[in-house]
């Protein structure tokens, strides 16, 4: 902006500034034409009525996909299921001692020797997680020095999905 855009006092002259937009806009090749021309040339050219526009219908696929057969190599039958498919995923296995629920108030004021007791008797089997579901019961052993899980009892896989329902 120029000194001469400015009175006296500082102010901006509005007047001014608006020819200078309306200049800088014919530059850039922008002569503000009317809008609504444009945008009913764009909609003719991308072939929408203005019906079209108002209501636009879902799309919807001709032809769906069909769902592939993973259940045995090369499309077999359902009773022998490939489990090479999903033998490979990771799955996070964790050993769960006990729970118990607290305040906030009584989480903050923890400290370094603090004791919570959960839920659990001493010598009761840990819960054996896998992603979060219930998979067997176990206890504590060490093997080479570090610490591992001997499985007591193992949850069928229709217990299991029982569970999750």
């Amino acid at each position: 902006m120029s000194d001469d855009d400015q009175n006296d006092s500082g102010e901006v002259n509005q007047g001014d500034m608006a020819d200078e937009w309306a200049a800088a806009m014919e530059e850039a090749g922008e002569t503000g034409g009317d809008v609504e021309d444009d945008w009913a040339a764009a909609m003719a050219e991308a072939g929408v009525s203005e019906e079209d526009e108002a209501e636009p219908e879902p799309e919807v696929a001709a032809d769906p996909m069909p769902l592939q057969d993973f259940s045995a190599p090369g499309g077999g039958s359902a009773e022998q299921p490939d489990l090479q498919v999903v033998l490979d995923i990771p799955v996070s296995m964790s050993m769960e001692v006990g729970q118990t629920s607290i305040s906030i108030r009584n989480l903050l004021q923890l400290t370094q020797g603090s004791v919570i007791e959960l839920d659990r008797l001493a010598g009761e089997p840990l819960d054996v997680l896998v992603n979060g579901t219930l998979i067997a019961h176990g206890e504590v052993v060490v093997v080479n020095e570090k610490f591992g899980i001997r499985m007591t009892d193992v949850i069928s896989p229709q217990e299991r999905i029982a569970r999750l329902r």
